[in-house]
């Protein structure tokens, strides 16, 4: 087989019997061991679990016994998710030696399709960075330039799948760390509506803001992998209780009549010009389908980084407190008492950017300081949903650039925070008004660097957003596979 077919036809040819999914899986680590040291794409290897899932599902076909619609596809997962007897490490030396105890119910759902599970992908420490440089274990690379970054925070899943070391990944997205890693990777990634799928089982970053999503090499598959991990949850409060559509149905590669929405404040100063010029390429591509694109104002977009960085910081400040160094994660052995062995545990655990934000976001949370910043924000965060209202009224889309730039070197923005902030500029609205969002590719650079289109759609409407998406993808031929050397 080729490492280039699809999940679907993957799926499709093991339960035909056309091919066996313990070969398939021999054929994905026969890649990962010829470039997963170079890319450094996984944390952890489950070469052993993968082969006996791999088997189970073939003894099954062979009795004839029904089988997912994931059956025998290779799957990576992020290092924030629990897989039970696997450690969630979420690239953190706080918790290099916790091990799960139970499958997040993305883990579990994948499980039940059938899906193989062939390791966990490494990570901007506990999801905060925007390169995949601030994981405290590795660094990993671009697949299309190793010296380049692969995007973050889900840096490791995007390689994986651009690598082709896995059909497909699983992400997590705060604030575009599934959107801006696909873009600068060349593959699809997609952050569902807020509430769609379980963050049961995920290591929470930023309550409000955090979704799972799928990294796949095509439309069709991220909409086959979002058909099986989202539905309600009783275990996530924030879960909403709805019928999940049958997303690969939707997919009719029709968009003529659809309304597409170009804002003003996504094409401004700072954007590449390579970028841009891809991005207005699509949208010409777009109008030649039938559909129609009109120019819109998101007026609060300015503000977007100024508010999540002080939002997010505060519920990570929150939800970072559990490391204590008392019930599980990093100890400290050199503690003297109490209030040593909790400020050393954190201090030894906790890498710089981590840190950084739980600084940032305690202090905006403090006495004094709640209404000035955190409150203020939030009212800002209202009036950026409202702005995406108000678009919906005229629009059923909005295309935007992913990201302002191609993936930057190695090192480039790790000494300048702000800079490596302004990455995620067009990708953090998204998170805070909730909206379902995708990144596909779109072209290349100049240098041979992928570039990312997004979309954006009205909460859970992931139909419009996929179709739109796959219509696109048929119509043009940017799916490709790095030349890795």
């Amino acid at each position: 087989m080729s490492v280039t077919w699809t999940a679907r036809n993957i799926a499709d040819h093991v339960r035909a019997k056309k091919l066996s999914a313990q070969a398939v899986l021999q054929s994905f680590l026969e890649r990962q061991e010829k470039w997963e040291p170079k890319i450094q794409s996984f944390l952890v290897r489950t070469r052993d679990q993968a082969l006996v899932q791999a088997r189970q599902i073939d003894e099954r076909v062979t009795r004839g016994e029904p089988v997912g619609p994931l059956a025998g596809v290779p799957i990576a997962i992020k290092d924030n998710m629990c897989v039970q007897g696997l450690k969630t490490t979420c690239a953190s030396k706080i918790l290099e030696s916790f091990v799960a105890p139970y499958d997040a119910t993305v883990i579990r759902r994948l499980r039940e399709a059938d899906a193989v599970l062939v390791g966990k992908t490494n990570m901007d420490e506990f999801a905060m960075g925007s390169s995949t440089e601030n994981s405290a274990f590795q660094t990993t690379r671009n697949p299309w330039n190793t010296d380049c970054i692969p995007g973050g925070s889900s840096g490791g899943s995007a390689a994986a799948v651009a690598a082709r070391l896995a059909a497909a990944a699983l992400g997590s997205d705060t604030g575009g760390s599934i959107r801006q890693p696909a873009a600068c990777c060349g593959v699809v990634g997609l952050k569902p509506t807020y509430g769609l799928v379980s963050r049961y089982g995920l290591v929470a970053f930023a309550s409000s803001l955090d979704q799972i999503g799928p990294f796949t090499w095509n439309v069709g598959d991220a909409a086959l992998i979002l058909q099986v991990i989202a539905g309600h949850d009783p275990l996530d409060s924030t879960s909403v209780d709805r019928p999940v559509p049958h997303y690969t149905n939707a997919l009719t590669g029709s968009v003529k009549g659809l309304r597409i929405g170009l804002p003003d404040e996504y094409f401004v100063k700072g954007l590449d010009p390579e970028v841009e010029r891809a991005v207005l390429e699509s949208v010409r591509v777009f109008e030649s389908l039938g559909a129609t694109v009109q120019k819109i104002s998101l007026p609060h977009t300015e503000y977007a980084v100024a508010v999540y960085y002080i939002l997010a910081p505060s519920e990570a400040s929150a939800n970072l407190a559990r490391y204590d160094g008392v019930r599980y994660g990093h100890r400290s052995g050199n503690a003297k008492n109490l209030l040593e062995q909790y400020e050393l545990s954190r201090q030894e655990g906790f890498g710089s950017e981590v840190k950084r934000r739980i600084m940032l976001g305690t202090y905006a949370l403090s006495a004094g300081y709640y209404d000035a910043y955190y409150l203020k924000a939030q009212k800002v965060r209202t009036l950026i949903q409202r702005d995406f209202d108000s678009a919906f009224k005229q629009v059923d889309v909005i295309l935007t650039p992913t990201a302002p730039t191609p993936a930057f070197r190695l090192g480039e923005k790790s000494g300048d925070p702000l800079q490596m902030y302004l990455s995620d500029i067009f990708t953090i609205s998204c998170n805070m008004a909730g909206l379902p969002g995708l990144s596909m590719p779109c072209g290349f650079s100049s240098a041979g660097l992928p570039i990312g289109l997004q979309l954006m759609g009205r909460p859970f409407e992931e139909e419009t957003v996929l179709n739109a998406a796959h219509s696109y993808e048929q119509a043009t031929s940017w799916v490709r596979e790095p030349t890795l050397s």
